[in-house]
């Protein structure tokens, strides 16, 4: 089982999990992975432990001999597209992405932007436990240094890549205080959004809290409060984005890849005219898509367990129900302001409201738990996997059950979906209390 990386990267309470010390480690052994072969590029979010963690990554990268350049404070999708398009040989990025304030996490792309695979994590975490203690010294050390036009590059290539005119539209933007805080806003006034803003100071005593797409009653009521066709809300790290119609009401991942495949579907542009979700993809949304004569591959959850499913259908478009979606032919990981942009693009070409886009899309009941352990192994235990077994047959085809470990926090999610909200309700209290009884 590995013991530093998760489902999203290496990620842990700062200066407790991942320490100065880790995080130096982390450095040497992605260094040593791309040692003589150029640069390392590392972004970071607005929380107050990423400079920290930035300067310790970047030392244990030179400290074996390889360069650095910063890039300051930008979205995590932002280090993978200046990776691959700015010719580094590797990116990270310090950010915990929705977590609280107090996590952070390290997160190492290849040089074509992709997120590592789960081998060469593993293989990590073995140089981190045993790196070769010989490093260089004189001029054989690597240099860290800073570029301030990166972030620039990254708005330039996407108002490039999405010319759209949104003078029409009244945009509420909530950044969560996080990496977003500057480039969404000024990717949209190049575009000519009507932009209400909030969250957009780079606060990292406040990433996440009360806002954000982690809580959307905050962007719903301040797009409400300002008319505003369309709301917002990134998560700290800026690889999601969820949004709100005119009326008020939640677009979730799933539906905006609805809105979106429908729309490419239209065009022809729909690839094997396939989307990738999740196992939490809501089975509601799974009948639109299907009535929508549109093929849905359910994947585990993670991004990159949808990239893979991607890659085997030949899927452009793939995404979770918390807002992280990819599109390929974009970008190699999930950006929020991309996601932002398809959904704008969809909105000025079709002329009508938002609500009308995901119009009729059917929610069933979806009950989430999470049961904080001090070891999310509990759930390979054979007593819970049994229970949980027979709750699966009691439910039948009413509904399903999904228990799985977090991949970012000590956390049992637990799931449960059907036609009866008490049903699934019960059902839930029921596997709580289980696994709650066999700790």
């Amino acid at each position: 089982m590995r013991k530093i990386f998760g489902t999203d990267g290496a990620r842990g309470i700062a200066n407790k999990e991942l320490t100065v010390e880790v995080a130096v480690k982390i450095g040497r052994a992605v260094a040593s992975l791309f040692k003589n072969k150029g640069t390392i590029l590392i972004g970071e979010d607005t929380r107050i432990s990423s400079p920290m963690l930035r300067n310790a990554v970047s030392a244990g990268i030179a400290s074996y001999g390889v360069n650095v350049v910063t890039a300051g404070i930008v979205p995590t999708p932002a280090i993978s597209l200046l990776t691959f398009k700015k010719g580094f040989d590797a990116g990270v990025m310090i950010s915990a992405s929705h977590n609280p304030i107090e996590y952070n996490g390290i997160k190492p792309f290849d040089r074509f932007g992709f997120k590592l695979s789960d081998e060469t994590e593993i293989e990590i975490e073995k140089l981190v436990e045993n790196f070769d203690k010989t490093l260089p010294e004189g001029d054989k050390v690597g240099t860290v240094s800073h570029d301030n036009s990166l972030s620039d590059f990254y708005i330039e290539h996407l108002t490039s890549r999405f010319p759209l005119n949104l003078s029409k539209l009244k945009i509420a933007v909530d950044t969560a205080f996080g990496a977003t805080y500057r480039t969404t806003p000024e990717t949209l006034k190049k575009l000519n959004a009507n932009l209400f803003l909030f969250g957009t100071e780079p606060d990292g005593t406040r990433i996440n809290v009360n806002c954000g797409s982690t809580h959307m009653e905050t962007i719903t009521r301040f797009a409400s409060e300002r008319g505003a066709d369309v709301g917002i809300a990134h998560d700290g790290d800026g690889d999601r984005v969820l949004f709100v119609d005119e009326k008020g009401k939640l677009v979730d991942g799933d539906e905006t890849m609805l809105i979106i495949a429908r729309y490419l579907k239209e065009k022809g542009k729909l690839k094997n005219n396939t989307v990738v979700g999740t196992v939490m993809s809501n089975m509601g949304v799974v009948k639109a898509f299907e009535e929508s004569g549109i093929k849905f591959v359910r994947a585990p959850v993670g991004d990159r367990y949808v990239l893979r499913e991607m890659l085997k259908y030949d899927a452009v478009i793939g995404g979770e129900q918390s807002g992280h979606i990819i599109f390929l032919e974009e970008s190699k990981t999930g950006d929020g302001l991309i996601t932002a942009l398809m959904l704008l693009r969809v909105l000025t070409e079709k002329g009508v409201p938002l609500s009308k886009l995901h119009e009729g899309v059917e929610h069933y009941p979806q009950i989430l738990e999470n049961v904080p352990v001090k070891d999310k192994t509990i759930i390979q235990k054979e007593s819970i996997k049994d229970f949980i077994e027979k709750e699966k047959k009691r439910l039948g085809e009413r509904g399903r059950i999904l228990v799985r470990p977090s991949g970012t926090e000590p956390l049992i999610r637990i799931m449960v979906e059907g036609i009866d909200p008490d049903e699934i309700r019960e059902v839930a209290f029921r596997i709580r209390k289980k696994i709650e009884g066999e700790m």
